[in-house]
C-alpha cells in the first residue's frame, strides 16, 4: 500500500489480549497524535500467558483477519509480545498491510547493563519462547539473561486501571523472581517483556530502586513513525474505538482509564 492510497481516517489497529498495548499507544499518539485509533482486545481469552502456543496461534490471525476487514486499517500493532513471539509470522504471512510486533526489548538492555546480568520479566508463554533464546544469543551473548514468568502480574495491572486496591504484594513477587534467582542481586536492567508492565513501573521499581527499566513502546512508535511516512492523517484527533471480545459490561468497567488515551466508543467484537 502506497502513501498516496490511503485515506486519512484509516486506522492504526492496536491489538492486545487485555489493556496492556494501552503502553505502546502512548508512545505513537505522542510521535502521530492525530491518528485515528482502533484498538481491539481480545479479553474472552485473556490472559495469553496461561494459553498454549497452539491455541494462540490458531487464534490470533483469524481474530486479525476479521479486524482488518472490518475496520480496513492503515498499519497492525500486535501490542502484545506473548502473541508475536508466537503468531507474528503467521499473520504477516496472512495478512496484506504492515504488521509491527513487539518483542522484549533484550537489545537496549545488553547495551544499558553494566554488570552483563539482565532480567527479563513476562508472562509465562513468553519467556519460555525460543524467539526469547535467539534475541539473548543475538543481542546479549556472554551475558546472564534471567526470565521470571509471573501469571498473576497482568491480571493486576488490569484491575489496577479498573480502579480497584491492588495488594502490594504482587509487585514483590513479580521482582523477586528476578531478584531472588542466582545472581540477582547484580541485575542492574530489567526488560518489561509484556505491554501491560510499563503501566506499573512504578510500583515494581519500588522493589528494586536502583534497577532500570526497558520496553519496546519507544522504538515501536518510531518504526510506526517511519511505515505511515507521507500519509494524509486527520487534522484533529477523532475519538477512538476500542472493541473487545467480551461483553459490554466487561468493557465499562474500563471506560475511565480508556478515556484518558482518546478510546471513547466502546463496542463487543
Amino acid at each position: 500500500m502506497q502513501p498516496d492510497d490511503v485515506a486519512a481516517d484509516a486506522p492504526l489497529l492496536f491489538f492486545d489480549s487485555g489493556i496492556g498495548g494501552l503502553s505502546v499507544l502512548t508512545e505513537v499518539q505522542r510521535r502521530l497524535p492525530t491518528a485515528p485509533i482502533v484498538y481491539l482486545c481480545d479479553r474472552a481469552f485473556f490472559p495469553y500467558g496461561d494459553r498454549t502456543e497452539l491455541e494462540i496461534a490458531a487464534r490470533v490471525p483469524a481474530l486479525l483477519g476479521r479486524a482488518v476487514e472490518r475496520f480496513r486499517p492503515r498499519l497492525v500493532v500486535i501490542a502484545c509480545n506473548t502473541a508475536s513471539t508466537i503468531a507474528l509470522s503467521v499473520v504477516r504471512a496472512a495478512l496484506q498491510l504492515p504488521i509491527v510486533g513487539t518483542v522484549p526489548a533484550i537489545k537496549p538492555a545488553a547495551e544499558a547493563t553494566k554488570t552483563g546480568v539482565i532480567g527479563l520479566l513476562g508472562t509465562q508463554a513468553t519467556v519460555r519462547q525460543h524467539y526469547v533464546d535467539k534475541l539473548a544469543a543475538d543481542h546479549a551473548a556472554g551475558m546472564l539473561l534471567l526470565r521470571h514468568g509471573d501469571p498473576a502480574l497482568a491480571p493486576a495491572v488490569e484491575a489496577k486501571l479498573r480502579g480497584e486496591t491492588v495488594d502490594p504484594a504482587i509487585w514483590r513477587h513479580a521482582m523477586h523472581g528476578l531478584l531472588d534467582q542466582a545472581g540477582g542481586d547484580r541485575m542492574d536492567v530489567v526488560v518489561l517483556g509484556c505491554t501491560h508492565f510499563p503501566i506499573v513501573q512504578a510500583e515494581l521499581g519500588a522493589v528494586a530502586p536502583g534497577v532500570a527499566f526497558v520496553d519496546g513502546a519507544a522504538g515501536i512508535a518510531r518504526r510506526i513513525e517511519r511505515l505511515t511516512a507521507g500519509q494524509q492523517w486527520p487534522d484533529t484527533q477523532p475519538g477512538g474505538i476500542f472493541v473487545s471480545t467480551a461483553d459490554r459490561a466487561d468493557n465499562a468497567r474500563y471506560a475511565t482509564a480508556l478515556s484518558e488515551y482518546g478510546l471513547t466508543t466502546l463496542a463487543q467484537f
